[in-house]
């Protein structure tokens, strides 16, 4: 078997058996592309199913001379999933990776903002903004609102549909990771947010893809993930609000004012829709993180 033709059945897995969007299938391609790359430039006539323990160490060593431990990490872990794939398959009958370990990682928090940071970056939006005739000033206040009042991945966003909407019972059903459904309770602002949009979208010539898309841009077509980072981006620049600030970044302010706020993890994690809660519980460490700060500022013997 050689490499593409694994790679191609590995891609078929990962979108037929395990749901994955595209866009995380090819961080998987590409990390398994990073070892075909390091076999050929160093002459090395292995396949997927000949590959040896001692050639993928040689290949970690190489990547821990050029990548950081994290980037190392995930690398490792997208072989070994690769390489099981080949295992159950019966391609292989043993994972090159299981004796090789991932760098110890230091626990990394989620960058979050302050509800003062979100209020100044949301009112920062000019809502008489047109282009090509389309207002997107009510369409930008309304995503990040979504964002923020839903705790939303961008691609659950831009994939939101009208037909999910469910505002009578006061809920949006959302498609995470792996196609998983879950419904998420949507605020009386942000509903009028989107209504307010959507009258705006009715005098769109929405292409027929996009019929049912929520959030489009100015040609009709579904927004994607790239331009919602480019208006979070140029708001946050416009505010001179001196954070590194991603979509992802109000999908955790929305987790962690929500714990610091007394919900309870559990909740936390079905709105957020995490598999584990072992994922969700790395918001108790920031709301301990905020306890520490104010013993060390208020307390007289700090």
């Amino acid at each position: 078997m050689k490499w593409r033709e694994a790679i191609n059945d590995y891609e078929t897995f990962l979108k037929i058996e395990r749901g994955l969007l595209q866009n995380s299938i090819d961080s998987y391609v590409y990390d398994i592309l990073r070892i075909q790359k390091f076999l050929n430039e160093n002459d090395i006539k292995e396949s997927p199913i000949e590959i040896s323990q001692e050639t993928v160490q040689n290949f970690v060593y190489q990547i821990s001379k050029e990548l950081n431990p994290r980037s190392q990490a995930r690398i490792i872990s997208g072989l070994r999933n690769f390489f099981d794939y080949l295992v159950f398959e019966k391609y292989r009958e043993a994972n090159p990776v299981d004796q090789i370990e991932s760098p110890r990682l230091g626990l990394k928090l989620p960058d979050t903002l302050s509800i003062a940071d979100i209020d100044l970056i949301i009112s920062a939006i000019d809502l008489n903004y047109q282009f090509r005739g389309v207002n997107l000033g009510h369409r930008n206040k309304a995503i990040l609102e979504t964002l923020y009042s839903c705790g939303l991945r961008v691609s659950e966003l831009t994939n939101l549909k009208i037909s999910d909407l469910f505002f009578e019972e006061g809920f949006i059903k959302v498609k995470g990771k792996g196609n998983k459904e879950r419904f998420v309770p949507i605020g009386k602002n942000t509903q009028k947010l989107i209504d307010i949009w959507l009258d705006i979208r009715k005098h769109i010539d929405v292409k027929q893809e996009s019929k049912d898309v929520l959030f489009l841009n100015y040609k009709g077509n579904q927004l994607t993930r790239a331009m919602v980072f480019t208006i979070i981006k140029k708001l946050v620049e416009k505010v001179g609000l001196q954070k590194t600030v991603s979509p992802h970044t109000f999908r955790h302010s929305f987790a962690t004012h929500l714990l610091e706020n007394g919900a309870d993890l559990r909740s936390i994690q079905m709105m957020l829709g995490h598999e584990s809660i072992t994922t969700t519980e790395i918001y108790t460490h920031i709301d301990k993180s905020q306890l520490n700060k104010v013993i060390n500022t208020y307390h007289p013997r700090k």
